[in-house]
């Protein structure tokens, strides 16, 4: 399958790519089902990484968005990530956005999105886990429904927390989508701590009646002030959250313009993001001083760019837009120019 994705990506590329996405996958799937992944699965170096209590078998990982209703864990399994996280998940099923709410930016390895969450909703995802009977690491992005108001969030991530808390390996937070209206305003100090202090409420007590706790990650916007990155982070400390992400698709359009499909409203990710990602990583990373890990995700399209986030304090790294322009070779070249580069700072926030 690895070798194969360059000769597939033009015929994928020439098709819508909410349907390119589709087709992609369900090949995917076909090629686990039948033995054919597992044949071709790049042969990767052991590089086992321990962080918020889960050893990770490498430090990198599909990002939350490829997979949102948890229905293709099989064939993901098979690229070689270390981890997986699917969703956004909802509690209840939402379409999403009107399409098209997908746009491919080739000339600068970029998407634009505005999907809005859809999903089919916490019942069917927990299914559909249940179902592929995934051995890995599996993390679990959960959402607002988009009617549901702000002061009332809380509601829904606490019910998707205890939705998933028995198959999840960990809940993340995503308050920083920006296709949902009004998300990222729960990024502020005052709504921020009333939610965490709500969902580390459920964790704690989720942990005490069944003897298992899941760790809590929050996965933040690059578009935040440097001020407003280091205020997160000091609640994120207080509120003794296990993890962090840097960072959702940004609203930004730098190095984009004038480009066809630029000025589509939407979150931007790709090689653009690099940037404004790597500048956020680094400011969290200062101002968490080692209190908890960061995955960095955005903008990682080669070995050399995961390399550059470890070196800056993540832990881990994720992909997604990576995948679509370079296709799964991408995940093993990663897997391989971490192994190779050892251990960082980063490992004493295991």
């Amino acid at each position: 399958m690895v070798s194969l994705y360059p000769l597939f990506r033009p015929l994928l590329f020439a098709a819508d790519p909410e349907v390119a996405h589709a087709l992609a996958l369900d090949a995917l799937d076909a090629a686990a089902r039948t033995g054919l992944a597992q044949l071709t699965a790049p042969r990767l170096p052991a590089a086992p990484v321990t962080a918020m209590g889960l050893v990770f078998p490498n430090r990198v990982g599909l990002a939350a968005g490829l997979d949102k209703n948890a229905a293709h864990l099989r064939g993901l399994a098979t690229l070689g990530f270390g981890f997986l996280e699917a969703g956004t998940v909802t509690p209840r099923p939402q379409p999403g956005n009107p399409r098209p709410r997908m746009f491919r930016l080739p000339a600068a390895q970029a998407l634009v999105n505005r999907l809005g969450f859809n999903n089919e909703g916490v019942a069917c995802f927990v299914e559909n886990v249940e179902r592929a009977s995934f051995r890995g690491i599996l993390g679990v992005n959960v959402g607002k429904n988009f009617d549901t108001p702000n002061e009332r969030a809380a509601d829904d991530y606490v019910a998707a927390l205890r939705a998933v808390h028995a198959i999840a390996s960990y809940v993340t937070i995503n308050i920083s989508s920006p296709n949902t209206q009004g998300l990222r305003d729960l990024q502020a100090e005052e709504a921020l701590d009333a939610l965490l202090a709500r969902v580390v409420a459920a964790r704690d007590e989720l942990a005490q009646r069944h003897g298992r706790r899941v760790p809590l990650v929050v996965k933040i916007a690059p578009d935040l002030s440097d001020d407003g990155v280091r205020a997160v982070a000091q609640r994120l400390i207080r509120h003794r959250i296990d993890g962090a992400i840097a960072t959702n698709t940004t609203l930004a359009r730098d190095g984009v313009e004038g480009l066809p499909h630029a000025s589509e409203q939407g979150g931007l990710s790709g090689a653009p993001l690099r940037g404004r990602a790597l500048a956020t990583l680094r400011t969290l990373v200062a101002a968490l001083d080692g209190a908890l890990p960061v995955i960095a995700a955005g903008g990682i399209l080669s070995g050399d760019d995961a390399r550059e986030r470890i070196d800056a304090g993540a832990t881990l790294v994720q992909l997604y837009t990576g995948l679509i322009y370079r296709g799964p070779a991408l995940v093993a070249e990663c897997v391989r120019a971490l192994a190779a580069h050892g251990g960082t700072e980063a490992d004493r926030h295991g």
